[in-house]
């Protein structure tokens, strides 16, 4: 079988277009993954991959989503309406997962199984470059690898982190595209009326706890020796998200 297109070419991960479907390593936690796509499939949520199956390769194969991604992803969330369609797009999700439920013997990345009472199954890496858009509309949802139980607040704070966005004016001019340093505050209130909140009551707060958690995720992941987090911590990145949250506990008021 004859690659048409790599994708990402990490030494960790490999990802592939072969025709109309991706090629991706599987993991550990891959069937709960898959079983949590086809209930999306089964319940006609039209923004997530198509699973495949497993190709004589051992690689999970999902169906490819035409559209832009990945670093054009973060000019989309720039204006009003590309954050709101993002933060609309989440709440769709979390809407469409609610009745999930993981099938026995199955465990997310974190080791856990559920959803407990009150949690959903968020998708945990609800960022910018994992939406797929075409024009200003967003069409699809990437790398579900992430995805496990927690309060919804939980996956509307990891995107707010990056939408609001909770970063210094310098990286917002010169990596997230903003043509002028962002109103976070105003921002953080039209994502949450998006999203469908009736009040931001918290959101600063959770937006730190959740960065805090990322820390240890990360630490947890390298130590089982997942791939990237060994690199990552290797290369110091817990450093640098240890310096995130101390820039959101400093500056918090640009967002309250």
């Amino acid at each position: 079988m004859t690659d048409d297109a790599v994708l990402q070419d990490d030494p960790h991960r490999r990802v592939v277009r072969v025709g109309d479907t991706v090629r991706r390593p599987v993991h550990p936690w891959t069937p709960a993954v898959h079983a949590l796509l086809r209930y999306l499939d089964d319940v006609d949520f039209p923004y997530s991959p198509r699973v495949r199956g497993i190709d004589d390769e051992g690689r999970e194969v999902l169906t490819y989503l035409d559209g832009e991604s990945g670093p054009q992803g973060w000019a989309k969330v720039v204006d009003d309406a590309g954050l709101v369609a993002f933060a609309r797009l989440l709440r769709r999700y979390h809407d469409a997962v609610a009745g999930f439920r993981l099938p026995e013997g199955l465990r997310w990345c974190t080791g856990e199984g559920g959803p407990g009472e009150g949690e959903v199954v968020c998708h945990g890496d609800f960022g910018p470059w994992n939406i797929v858009w075409r024009g200003a509309a967003p069409v699809g949802i990437l790398d579900w690898d992430y995805a496990r139980p927690s309060r919804r607040l939980h996956d509307v704070a990891y995107a707010l982190e990056y939408t609001a966005p909770f970063r210094d004016d310098a990286e917002c001019l010169r990596w997230l595209r903003y043509p002028e340093p962002p109103d976070r505050r105003r921002r953080l209130e039209l994502f949450a009326t998006a999203y469908g909140l009736t009040s931001t009551a918290g959101l600063v707060n959770a937006v730190i706890d959740v960065q805090q958690e990322t820390i240890e995720q990360v630490r947890g992941l390298a130590e089982r020796g997942n791939q990237p987090q060994v690199h990552w911590v290797a290369e110091g990145h817990l450093d640098a998200l240890a310096e995130r949250v101390a820039w959101s506990r400093a500056n918090r008021h640009l967002l309250e």
